[in-house]
Order: structure tokens, then C-alpha cells, then sequence
């Protein structure tokens, strides 16, 4: 019930919402969720599902790649044409991963900086979310059916925070999609690889048509 409440909400939601309608272009695991799945990797407190990579694009797959942006070391790059985050490293190379990019989330670009991190985060919907569906549940514990998954990185500007995230998923078919209200949505063993790789006050860069505004 919760799931198809989001779903709902979603379809019309604001910036930033963070969820997504569900949708699953491939056919094998179209009817059940579990066929994406081939085990579990171990995590506090929940068991990371981790997801049959031959299901995916190969270019998604979690690699090292040379990299010649001007970022500096240590910054996260997001590129929403390519469906790509980049972790830069500081020998012309840089982590890159697979994501899944918001609908509404091409008409903001820009930089922000991580603010906090959080483990199995809880979840809320937003005021605009809540008023179009005064039905949605006002609080969903942390768990494998959140829509934030197992880690979330939280964007701030100025010391505020811009209700963007950069977050797990239990749609991993939505990786490489353009389907959410605005945050950056990663495979849930990929967001846990990331937040351990990154500090609190690390620059997010969110760029589009190879732009961002500074």
C-alpha cells in the first residue's frame, strides 16, 4: 500500500521528492522484483541486496575511468546527460557510477555540498507532497522498501538544505533512467561504496549540457 501511495503522489510530485513511478523495462524481471537479485552483501542494520549486474548496461557497472574534468580531487561530479556520478581522484582518474536522474531534475544544475550523511535513512514526504496526497504515510522507517535506501547523502547551499539527495534505490531498473522527482538515485552497493569514499562537506557539482553555475 505504501509503495503504490508514493507511486500516485509521484506522478504529479514536485522537485526533489525523491521517489519515482515504477517502472520496469526489463522484460525477464518485469513481474517480480526478486529476479534482479543474486545475494546480499552484509550491513547494519539491514543486509544489502546486491543486484544481477548481467541484467544491466556494462557502462553502468561501478569502474575507473579516466577522468579530465577541472573538478578538484575528491569532488562528486554528476552528469545528467551521460547518467553518470563521478567520484574525481587525484591522478586523472575518478570512480564513476551508474545513476538514475530526475524528470523535473534537469531544470536545476549547479554545485552544492554534501551537509550530512545517513545509514538506512528514515523517510518523510515533503509539504507539496503531502498536500496533493494527504493519504501518504507522514514517516517510513528505514528499511528495503524505503525510497531512500541504504545511504543517502544529503545537498546543502548556503547551510541549507535543498531537499536534493543522492541516495539508494529498490528500483534498480531505474538506473541510466530519467524517472525521479529530482534526486540522483544509485544502486544500493554503490551509494554504500560512495558514502564511505566521501566526507561531510565534499562539493557536488550537478552539471547539464557539460554546464553548471557556480
Amino acid at each position: 500500500m505504501i509503495r503504490r501511495l508514493l507511486i500516485a503522489a509521484l506522478l504529479s510530485a514536485p522537485l526533489a521528492a525523491c521517489q519515482t513511478a515504477q517502472q520496469q523495462p526489463n522484460a525477464v524481471a518485469a513481474t517480480d522484483d526478486s529476479a534482479w537479485y543474486i545475494g546480499t552483501m552484509p550491513d547494519k542494520p539491514h543486509d544489502i541486496p546486491l543486484v544481477d549486474r548481467r541484467l544491466m548496461d556494462a557502462k553502468y557497472a561501478r569502474q575507473t575511468v579516466e577522468y579530465k574534468g577541472p573538478e578538484k580531487a575528491g569532488s562528486i561530479v554528476v552528469d545528467i546527460d551521460e547518467r553518470m556520478l563521478y567520484l574525481v581522484q587525484s591522478d586523472g582518474k575518478a570512480m564513476r557510477y551508474g545513476v538514475g536522474v530526475g524528470k523535473q531534475g534537469f531544470s536545476w544544475r549547479g554545485t552544492a555540498s554534501v551537509g550530512r550523511k545517513g545509514v538506512w535513512p528514515n523517510w518523510s514526504p515533503t509539504k507539496t507532497m503531502v498536500g496533493i496526497k494527504p493519504e501518504l504515510p507522514r514517516y517510513v522507517e528505514a528499511g528495503l522498501d524505503n525510497p531512500l535506501g541504504a545511504r543517502a547523502l544529503y545537498l546543502y547551499q548556503d547551510g541549507h538544505d535543498i531537499l536534493f539527495r543522492i541516495h539508494g534505490t529498490n528500483e534498480p531498473w531505474s538506473i541510466g533512467e530519467q524517472v525521479s522527482s529530482g534526486c540522483v538515485r544509485m544502486l544500493n552497493e554503490d551509494v554504500a561504496d560512495l558514502y564511505e569514499r566521501v566526507p561531510v562537506g565534499t562539493t557536488v557539482y550537478v552539471k547539464r549540457n557539460g554546464r553548471y553555475r557556480v
